[in-house]
């Protein structure tokens, strides 16, 4: 394959210099355009009739989950590599659901080798394989599982509590009763299994703050994270704007 342009979304100049230099080695009529946030690389691929992307996921401006969601929209036939050094199961639970069909598309940890990521990179772009990492397959194994997978409701009530919304607070922001919250709550915590891991009995009844400890099951299963939150934060912001002027606040 000749004349190969490539467009690089990567803030951090050493890692956008390791995947230049990645690149020209191994096609020496290959073009790299780097994009230091993912609003600029969305700009350069949709002037591309077929967009070759190697992503990073965390980017200011637009992250690269956003980036893919909005490219992929206008052009599916755009191949994207994610090459980060997440595998949070937030993400994979996203991408999951943004791929459109027939799509073909990679992701690879930045703590691989370097000809693994080579590889990676070349199955996806030019040879029109998908590539996942062993180590994101993982994840997704268990993000697809049915008893331990996260519902739109249950994920949206995991937002909630740890953005430290109130009981009112979400019913107001969903639409919901008292009820309503306190059902989504309880099958958020049952999927979580934190309900299972109180101590039973006087003494040890009441030895968890059941929000608290889903917070932090979700944090060590990477199904949600500080970085993610920073964006879910102003996007209650703007509903609480939106709430209190129509309250006449």
């Amino acid at each position: 394959m000749t004349d190969v342009r490539i467009v690089i979304a990567e803030d951090n100049p050493r890692d956008f210099e390791f995947l230049e230099q990645l690149i020209k080695g191994w096609e020496e009529n290959s073009q790299v355009d780097r994009a230091p946030n993912g609003l600029a690389a969305l700009e350069m691929a949709l002037k591309q009739e077929l967009p070759l992307l190697i992503s990073d996921i965390q980017m200011p401006e637009m992250n690269g989950i956003e980036l893919a969601r909005n490219l992929w929209q206008r052009k599916p036939q755009a191949r994207i590599v994610f090459w980060s050094q997440f595998k949070d199961e937030m993400y994979v639970r996203t991408l999951s659901r943004i791929v459109p069909p027939e799509t073909v598309y990679g992701y690879i940890l930045k703590s691989n080798p370097r000809d693994r990521i080579v590889s990676a990179i070349r199955t996806v772009l030019l040879e029109e394989q998908c590539w996942i990492d062993p180590e994101v397959r993982k994840v997704q194994g268990r993000a697809g599982h049915s008893q331990t997978a996260l519902s739109d409701i249950e994920f949206e009530a995991l937002l909630d509590i740890s953005l430290g919304l109130t009981d009112n607070l979400i019913a107001q922001r969903r639409y919901l009763s008292r009820r309503g919250v306190q059902s989504r709550l309880n099958s958020l915590y049952n999927k979580l299994g934190v309900d299972q891991e109180q101590f039973h009995g006087e003494k040890f009844g009441d030895a968890f703050n059941l929000r608290n400890r889903a917070v932090a099951v979700a944090l060590r299963r990477g199904l949600i994270n500080a970085f993610e939150l920073e964006h879910e934060e102003k996007e209650f912001q703007s509903w609480l704007k939106r709430f209190k002027s129509g309250r006449g606040a």
